[in-house]
């Protein structure tokens, strides 16, 4: 059973993202263009190829990404993972998938623009993402983070 804070680092040679995952449901929203899908891209291209890629990721659990026609099978494969949902996947919407995601023991990173009733996230887990851009001369790379998009309550 999936507890605590895991970190994840993706990175190529143009972009990089760090983020800790603390929840079983975290939340990434954002407008186009700010790296969502690319960060799911880069994720699926490493599930798929490993270090052949080019693309750098360290996570101390399995990170897998879920896509529409399989969804079902590949979930229920998938254990003990941090599983990443982009948002052209309708079935994050539905009832079935937040009743599989509510009796599994992965965390779920799931990219969306509208809000999903059907499931339990809490509103300090809902993220958009921030660039910063380093380099010299013409080599530069965006660093991505993920920065809350609501202020989490103090204990």
């Amino acid at each position: 059973m999936m507890k605590g804070i895991h970190e994840v680092i993706v990175r190529n040679n143009r972009v990089q993202y760090k983020f800790s995952v603390r929840r079983n449901l975290t939340i990434l929203r954002g407008d186009s263009a700010t790296g969502k899908s690319t960060l799911i891209d880069l994720i699926a291209q490493y599930a798929r190829d490993g270090e052949k890629s080019g693309i750098f990721l360290r996570c101390d659990k399995p990170c897998v990404v879920l896509s529409s026609n399989v969804w079902q099978m590949q979930l229920t494969a998938t254990r003990d993972s941090i599983v990443f949902i982009d948002e052209d996947n309708s079935f994050a919407a539905t009832q079935e998938f937040a009743a599989c995601a509510k009796a599994s023991d992965n965390y779920y990173v799931i990219v969306m623009r509208e809000s999903l009733p059907q499931l339990p996230y809490s509103v300090d887990e809902i993220y958009t993402l921030k660039n910063k851009t380093r380099g010299y001369g013409q080599v530069k790379r965006l660093y991505t983070e993920f920065e809350h998009i609501y202020e989490p309550e103090s204990s």
